[in-house]
């Protein structure tokens, strides 16, 4: 028996996200897709106007991390499948359908996502993850496909999902604040022996980086998580400690960076070198939770 969209809830995590709420949730409406949206503390009114475009909305106290928002809003969902999509992102016309005629056509895979499209026409496709040294092409030879095809990661910008598959699995780990949440999610997808299938036909357009509207500090915030979670999975799946070396490169590049004056430097290589300070001294990423989102 054909699926049909009201098989589908959309899970939609924002922070600061007023900019670019209204037409990923449009997109999602014209879908015939029912949204709920996690709000993780904004301030610029993102949780009322979702709940103006029809949205449910759930708001956080605190920003909790894109991995944790996620995970609340599926299990608060009822329906049989669950497509996670970043605020920026802007599904075409039938790429729900399309997702749901890959989830029959592919039963036993896990996870599915889109064909993201960036702005300059290019689509988005990466042909390798860190944690996933052991599948084919491990130089990361990027060929794009032309179809439908299997992978070995798929971004956390779209993905869509049989409900209770995702929450057998755990979830996002919620020990991650932000970045390589997809990445682990993908791995221990593959390690339970699903495909994770790149639906060619579905297509979204997704404003990379465009999810949160630009606060001071933002890259220093975004960096330091990124160098803590890249140093949290490598230890995760047995892979060496990137950490020390981070330190190391990043507070040299950063003190260089100081002598040209540059803040977006700055803030660029010393935000990754606070970031692998921190997990060599065993802090926690979940308590720096004012990042925003990228």
């Amino acid at each position: 028996m054909p699926l049909d969209a009201s098989s589908v809830t959309a899970v939609v995590v924002s922070h600061d996200s007023a900019h670019c709420l209204p037409a990923c949730l449009a997109a999602v409406a014209a879908s015939g897709v029912q949204a709920i949206v996690v709000d993780n503390a904004s301030r610029d009114g993102s949780a009322d106007l979702a709940e103006r475009l029809g949205a449910r909305v759930i708001r956080n106290a605190r920003n909790e991390g894109y991995g944790r928002a996620n995970n609340i809003g599926v299990r608060a969902a009822t329906s049989e499948f669950v497509l996670i999509i970043n605020p920026d992102l802007v599904l075409d016309a039938g790429a729900v359908d399309a997702l749901l005629a890959a989830a029959q056509r592919y039963p036993d895979a896990g996870l599915y996502a889109p064909r993201i499209e960036e702005p300059d026409g290019r689509f988005f496709f990466q042909a390798r993850s860190l944690l996933s040294p052991y599948l084919h092409n491990p130089s990361g030879r990027l060929v794009l496909p032309e179809g439908d095809c299997c992978t070995p990661f798929l971004s956390g910008a779209a993905l869509f999902c049989r409900r209770e598959t995702f929450l057998a699995l755990g979830g996002f780990d919620e020990a991650i604040f932000l970045f390589y949440e997809d990445d682990d999610l993908c791995r221990r997808m593959a390690d339970s022996g699903r495909a994770l299938v790149h639906v060619h036909n579905a297509r979204a357009m997704h404003g990379r980086g465009r999810s949160s509207a630009p606060q001071p500090g933002r890259i220093f915030r975004s960096r330091w998580h990124q160098a803590w979670s890249r140093a949290y999975v490598s230890r995760k799946y047995g892979l060496p400690d990137p950490a020390p070396g981070m330190f190391l490169v990043n507070a040299l590049k950063a003190a260089g960076a100081c002598l040209t004056f540059n803040r977006r430097l700055i803030e660029r290589y010393g935000g990754s070198a606070a970031g692998a300070l921190a997990w060599l001294r065993g802090r926690c990423a979940t308590t720096k939770r004012e990042v925003s989102l990228e």
